[in-house]
């Protein structure tokens, strides 16, 4: 896979009038197959920065010149056929990471991490983890172990920042349509919740609990069994925020309206709305 340079320079320039800027995740799953939903909802949401997951293409096959012409920068970290991070944003780029750190013989392309209208963000795919009784459990453990460790990093640093995507995670029974059914499930099983409590707990924000304490908001459904249309869905996509950006948090939401869209993704956007300094 080919590598993205670490500090790349982008052409759109820094609109510094923002008052607030609005940053987003979507697990697109297949970005080409979704590229007329991703052109819509920038033109109609217009957020100001876009983390995308499960590209499921390389980097010389990203849709970059329609997604350009919406006037957004772009980084991605590619992988043929399975995963696949970016970044979009109306403000230039500086990329530092195109892998998460500790583990340099893991080649899947699951994290992207960058700087962009004075905010640290980074685009994030953790593994699924099923089937638990395989090697994708412990892959999914060791990932997320590495992002505490990661993370620790980040906070040493005392600057806002935006850990966005699909973290296969359901963090409560509030999360999910039927929690019965999840039981033995990688996305809930309590090893799973044992190494999310040790990430919050670090002094992360889930950026949506900030703002709403309500059960049945989901961002995602499966394509199988009715899901959408009986809203059997669970919330799995997360925007976890360091303390200076939880600071500086006003607004947060989930936007289903692109899931009931022809030909969606399974899962959709969720967004926040942070205070600029």
């Amino acid at each position: 896979m080919q590598q993205l340079p670490v500090g790349v320079a982008f052409p759109f320039p820094f609109n510094l009038s923002l008052a607030m800027i609005k940053i987003a995740t979507w697990n697109v799953n297949s970005v080409k197959a979704r590229l007329p939903l991703l052109l819509r909802w920038l033109e109609e949401f217009s957020p100001d920065v876009l983390l995308l997951q499960e590209l499921k293409c390389i980097e010389e096959a990203f849709p970059r010149d329609e997604i350009e012409d919406k006037g957004y920068n772009i980084a991605v970290k590619g992988q043929k056929t399975y995963n696949g991070v970016a970044i979009l944003s109306k403000s230039p780029i500086e990329i530092d990471l195109t892998e998460l750190p500790g583990d340099r013989e893991d080649l899947q392309a699951r994290y992207i991490e960058g700087f962009t209208f004075n905010v640290r963000v980074a685009s994030i795919y953790v593994p699924n983890g099923n089937p638990v009784e395989t090697d994708k459990f412990p892959y999914k453990i060791s990932f997320m172990e590495r992002l505490h460790n990661h993370v620790k990093t980040l906070l040493s640093h005392e600057e806002a920042f935006v850990l966005g995507g699909d973290y296969n995670v359901i963090p409560e029974e509030r999360d999910c349509y039927a929690p019965g059914n999840w039981e033995g499930d990688a996305l809930y099983r309590p090893e799973t919740h044992a190494e999310w409590r040790k990430i919050i707990y670090l002094g992360l924000t889930d950026a949506f609990r900030a703002k709403n304490q309500e059960e049945g908001h989901y961002s995602y459904w499966d394509y199988q069994g009715g899901a959408w249309n009986k809203d059997n869905g669970i919330r799995i996509d997360h925007l976890l925020l360091s303390p200076h950006a939880a600071d500086r948090l006003n607004d947060v939401g989930i936007d289903k309206s692109p899931r009931g869209w022809e030909r969606p993704s399974d899962h959709t956007p969720v967004w926040c709305e942070l205070e600029t300094n």
